[in-house]
Parts: structure tokens; sequence; C-alpha cells
């Protein structure tokens, strides 16, 4: 670019600046989203483990599964997605009753899935989760 003139080599520089500020905005959006992973939620049933591992009136998240499941009352569960609306990151840890998302900070009850601080909007999709002989079991027939 060195035989082009000055004003036409900083119009260019400003137009690919532009497009990747765009890229930018574009990639970390406020509008709320399911992410990255096609299927946010487990396609077929998954056995995450025994239920005395979720202590009632908390909640308890299953990375590898992407599942964070709650017990607001002994014997009671609610099963969410683990991966933030927002972008599609995968909650890194629960304390208390809210979920952290580690990418931009989002924040969710883990006992209705709703968007407590944002960028994310949009609440974590439910999960059927069911008991079975002591263990949890999550995704589609539970």
């Amino acid at each position: 670019m060195s035989g082009l003139p000055a004003a036409r080599r900083t119009v260019l520089k400003g137009a690919a600046l532009a497009g990747a500020a765009g890229l930018g905005a574009a990639a970390c959006s406020t509008d709320s989203k399911l992410g990255h992973a096609q299927t946010p939620t487990p396609t077929a049933p998954v056995e995450l483990g025994s239920a005395d591992e979720v202590p009632v009136g908390g909640a308890k998240l299953y990375r590898e599964q992407r599942v964070v499941v709650s017990c607001p009352a002994a014997g009671q569960y609610k099963a969410f997605s683990a991966q933030c609306t927002h972008a599609g990151c995968l909650l890194d840890k629960v304390e208390g009753n809210e979920g952290n998302c580690p990418c931009h900070g989002s924040r969710f009850d883990m006992t209705t899935g709703k968007a407590l601080q944002g960028p994310a909007t949009v609440p974590l999709p439910s999960v059927p989760v069911k008991l079975e002989g002591g263990k949890l079991v999550a995704g589609p027939g539970a």
C-alpha cells in the first residue's frame, strides 16, 4: 500500500478498524441467545449422581453434563442448562443459589433459571430431572 496516497490509506485503515469493531460488538452483544452449542441441554437422559450431593435449599453444578440442579425442598429438584444465554459460556460456579458465568459476569437464579445480572437477559432453559433409585437423571424423558 506504499504507493497509495495518504488519504486513501487513512480511509482504508478506518474501514478495516470499523469492521473489526463491528465484529467485536456483535460478538459481545447484549442480545441474549443460547450461544455456541447447538443443544444447550442434554439430548438424552444423563445420570448426574446421588441426589444427596445437592443440598436442600442450594444447588449443584454438573459442568460436564452442562446442567445445574437446585433442591428447593427435600425431595424436590429443578434443573436448568448450565450454558449462559448471553454468549454460550458454561457457568463456572454456584454460590448459594446464584450461578456465575465467567465470560461476561452474568448471574442466574438457580431456583428459577432467571437472569439476575446481565449482560444475559434470557433465563436458562429448564431441563427435566427426576430421582431414580437415589440418583438424579436429567434430560428428555426424565
